[in-house]
């Protein structure tokens, strides 16, 4: 089969041609912005790329069209194909027809955690010897890719998949992960996020439990039991087999952690001891992203203490307190955290590292939630653990602007944070700020115009 992607350098449907390349399906795409790194990796993959949505893309004659979420009518390719009644699908809808058909899917959903937690399922998975196929909305050190079929030469059952709750396309407005059929759902959190698409938190829920009633009566739930919204969600029913996290350690149910001053903590299944992981990675999330993936990883067959055994060697996710770079003593450190949710959590872990060291702690709300102002007045604390604030944002009307004050946001952390609408400007006042000793946090969604190697370069040599 020959599918022409519309919208292909994207992570979701970049991962996509990777996986329908690698399944032996001819594959084109085409795109707004065709540029490194996605162009060079697609590239490699022998997939011709076209800049732009041009009509003339029709001249290929693909045998289907599948569409990217980036895509809106009004764009001149996806008006020609409506017109000429040519067949079109969404990505998520493809990726459940063709790729995850007959597969035992583990699918990781929720507002916080589903790229690194889906990393370390795939990597216990792997280590354990079951060689699955994944997509991931971003690159698991251990493998150095976002997405594979799996099966080592050898066919696999096992794919692990990102599954989230933004809506498929613009003609199917319901989550992508409804497409996936999952038979493991770890649910990890559930906080309102995309007020783009979402009016509350209960259409979201809503969007969850239609998750929830497609999971077999032989499949499993591993659920956060700290989160009321998911409780609530379960609430609504539930045909399948469920797990807890997140409870206590006293519990004689579900699955509990017990942290130690080395970033160590102690997994405890119904109130047994199942083993201690000894790995560098700091964070309430990211230990309690751990011990869902132990559950899920369980389901399968891998037993606790190899899981636990292979989360010693997970060297986390790019762009998830990846380090960047040090400059005479200033160490500056890119994470992916946009929410105000994650943004606490990941300076608070970071905190914890560095202990007394200063943290520079550099945003950029770029998320379209963000964007909108619906999360503005919880910034500032967010951010309160941070000894230096700078955020980045022109107010605006257009697409890229803020519709709302960074400035007055930020403006309850007093005299410890400033906001910037130019990115010369910020990079200075970071660089002048830094001194030996301090940890630079960067925190974006996005490339941020370069600033991490913008800074590092700033940053005077010892």
């Amino acid at each position: 089969m020959h599918i022409h992607i519309l919208g292909i350098c994207g992570t979701f449907m970049g991962g996509l041609a990777v996986l329908a390349k690698e399944a032996g399906h001819k594959v084109t795409g085409c795109d707004a912005n065709v540029y490194p790194p996605m162009s060079t990796q697609l590239r490699a993959q022998g997939i011709e790329l076209i800049e732009g949505f041009g009509p003339h893309q029709l001249s290929l004659q693909p045998d289907l069209y599948v569409i990217g979420n980036v895509v809106s009518r009004g764009n001149p390719l996806m008006e020609a194909i409506l017109n000429r009644g040519l067949p079109y699908i969404s990505g998520p809808q493809w990726i459940g027809e063709h790729i995850l058909q007959d597969k035992w899917v583990l699918a990781v959903a929720g507002t916080h955690g589903k790229t690194t937690t889906s990393s370390m399922l795939a990597w216990i998975l792997e280590d354990a010897g079951y060689h699955p196929g994944f997509l991931i909305g971003g690159v698991p050190m251990n493998f150095g890719i976002s997405a594979r079929m799996g099966g080592n030469g050898e066919d696999t059952s096992f794919f692990v998949i990102e599954a989230d709750e933004y809506d498929t396309a613009f003609f199917d407005k319901r989550s992508k992960f409804v497409h996936y059929r999952p038979r493991t759902v770890i649910l990890n959190n559930l906080e309102y996020d995309h007020a783009d698409i979402f009016a509350d938190l209960g259409a979201i829920e809503t969007q969850f439990h239609h998750l929830v009633r497609t999971v077999p009566a032989i499949g499993r739930l591993v659920v956060n039991g700290r989160e009321e919204s998911l409780k609530r969600v379960i609430a609504r029913g539930c045909w399948s087999e469920t797990e807890h996290f997140g409870v206590s350690e006293n519990d004689t149910e579900g699955w509990a952690m017990v942290e130690h001053e080395d970033d160590s903590f102690d997994v405890i299944f119904n109130g047994s001891l199942q083993g201690t992981v000894h790995w560098a990675i700091s964070g309430e999330h990211n230990r309690l992203n751990a011990v869902a993936a132990i559950a899920a990883a369980r389901h399968t067959g891998v037993l606790p203490a190899q899981a636990i055994e292979s989360l010693s060697r997970f060297e986390n996710v790019k762009r998830r307190m990846e380090t960047r770079g040090i400059v005479n003593g200033v160490t500056l450190i890119d994470d992916f955290a946009h929410h105000p949710t994650a943004i606490t959590t990941t300076v608070a872990g970071l905190r914890r590292t560095v202990g007394s060291g200063r943290i520079l702690a550099v945003l950029e709300p770029r998320s379209n939630t963000m964007k909108l102002g619906t999360m503005k007045d919880a910034l500032a604390g967010s951010l309160a653990e941070a000894d230096l604030v700078f955020g980045y944002g022109a107010k605006g009307d257009g697409k890229e602007g803020l519709g709302w004050d960074l400035g007055a946001a930020l403006q309850p952390l007093g005299e410890k944070a400033q906001a910037f609408d130019d990115l010369t400007a910020l990079v200075a006042a970071v660089s002048a700020a830094a001194r030996p000793g301090d940890t630079i946090l960067v925190m974006s969604n996005g490339g941020f115009g370069g600033v991490h190697q913008k800074i590092l370069d700033a940053l005077p040599a010892a």
